[in-house]
């Protein structure tokens, strides 16, 4: 039989010892050896070396589930980046957060469940699982973004499409949500090269998809962000260098399939956006990073947005590059959180380069929010999965509401 499997975690940083001294204290950070199995029951290794049953890649997304201190974590698309066969599944963890305790955080996985699609084919994180003529029966799959609906549904982000589908708790794909047809690649391919410029005019860029999901508290609205441009958004230069700032978030409504689009403006073109949390129905955080790591990352950052006075630019066939035309106005958009100052004792040798989900959880005894982030470790034996919680003063987010959940919760499998 396949037990559970507790983790500890390393103590609370010093340098953020008192919770009073910040709106926002770092609490601890929960780590997993890079080298752990999950409950998968898989076995043998994929055609890169790594077993099947590797319990990596999980930091790309987590969701809070409704129960107790339960989390659902979702595993990207594999090692390699696309080159090996890797099933796709996620997994249900418990996090339990202590302030104060010489164990502040612990990380227990209690289930792994494997992604099918709607006839029981496993999904998987290869690029060569996919069908030219019959998209509909493709295989692969890069779940970036995860949120549990109030009924127990988990809804995931796809960045290869991109998509945005729906999955019973069993891990049977149930639909797949409407895209604009101006978010897809127009000639999807194997290679990233075949869905760049010249060949490709417009849509997602490789590898940067639907990166981020929210779910609005109410449960009734998905909110997926695009990690970079989209190609006909002013993206790349005519060397394929990225030049754009405007990233596009789309909102769409689940019960009447509608949507509405805003620009989410990046600090620099070369960083990208990770993660999108609902604060309320209309103010999220979202994470916006570079891609560097160690010593060498500059930038790990939270922002706070407000789409309350943001244009709808569905409409709007292509955006400029940089700055908006006059009649268009983007999120409003202020700092949060610096993943790397220095009161933390993140930034350094041991630093993660992608950080990639957000999950609010239960109120910690005090009555501060409890903010969960996570970090992808790439599948690498040598590199901890790591859980950092924040604890965020309660005048930090004046509006927030949490999510609601019916009375069944994801149950454990």
């Amino acid at each position: 039989m396949l037990r559970p499997r507790t983790f500890t975690a390393c103590l609370l940083l010093a340098a953020c010892a008192s919770a009073a001294q910040a709106d926002v204290a770092l609490i601890g950070v929960g780590t997993i050896p890079g080298d752990a199995a999950d409950l998968s029951g898989l076995k043998g290794k994929t055609s890169d070396g790594t077993p099947h049953n590797r319990l990596g890649g999980m930091g790309s997304a987590i969701a809070y589930t409704g129960q107790g201190n339960e989390y659902l974590l979702v595993s990207d698309r594999g090692p390699k980046d696309g080159a090996t066969d890797f099933v796709c599944r996620w997994h249900q963890m418990e996090v339990g957060v202590a302030p104060g305790a010489k164990t502040p955080v612990t990380l227990k996985l209690t289930a792994t469940t494997l992604l099918t699609n709607e006839s029981g084919k496993r999904f998987v994180g290869s690029l060569d699982a996919f069908e030219h003529t019959a998209p509909a029966k493709n295989l692969r799959l890069d779940p970036e973004g995860a949120r549990v609906g109030r009924d127990g549904t988990v809804h995931l982000s796809d960045e290869y499409g991109p998509g945005l589908y729906a999955f019973n708790q069993s891990g049977t794909r149930v639909a797949s949500l409407p895209m604009p047809a101006h978010f897809l690649a127009p000639k999807p391919g194997k290679m990233p090269a075949d869905e760049l410029p010249p060949k490709s005019a417009s849509g997602r860029q490789p590898n940067r998809g639907m990166e981020g999901l929210a779910i609005s508290p109410d449960g009734k609205k998905l909110f997926g962000i695009m990690q970079s441009p989209l190609i006909q958004d002013g993206a790349l230069d005519d060397k394929n260098n990225r030049t754009g700032l405007n990233c596009r978030i789309l909102e769409l409504d689940l019960t009447t399939q509608k949507s509405r689009e805003f620009v989410y403006p990046l600090e620099n073109a070369g960083y990208g956006v990770n993660e999108i949390l609902a604060v309320n129905d209309h103010e999220f955080l979202v994470l916006e990073r570079d891609g560097k790591g160690g010593n060498e990352a500059e930038f790990k950052r939270l922002y706070l947005i407000d789409l309350t006075d943001a244009t709808d630019v569905s409409a709007v066939a292509a955006l400029p590059a940089k700055g908006l035309p006059g009649a268009v106005k983007s999120v409003k958009k202020k700092p949060f959180l610096d993943l790397l100052a220095k009161k933390y004792g993140i930034a350094g040798p041991e630093c993660p380069e992608k950080f990639e989900g957000l999950a609010f959880g239960p109120d910690l005894p005090d009555g501060r929010r409890l903010l969960l982030v996570t970090a992808d470790n790439d599948f690498l034996a040598n590199k901890p999965f790591r859980v950092y919680a924040f604890a965020v003063d309660r005048g930090e987010l004046p509006g927030f509401r949490p999510q609601q959940f019916d009375p069944q919760p994801l149950k454990k499998r």
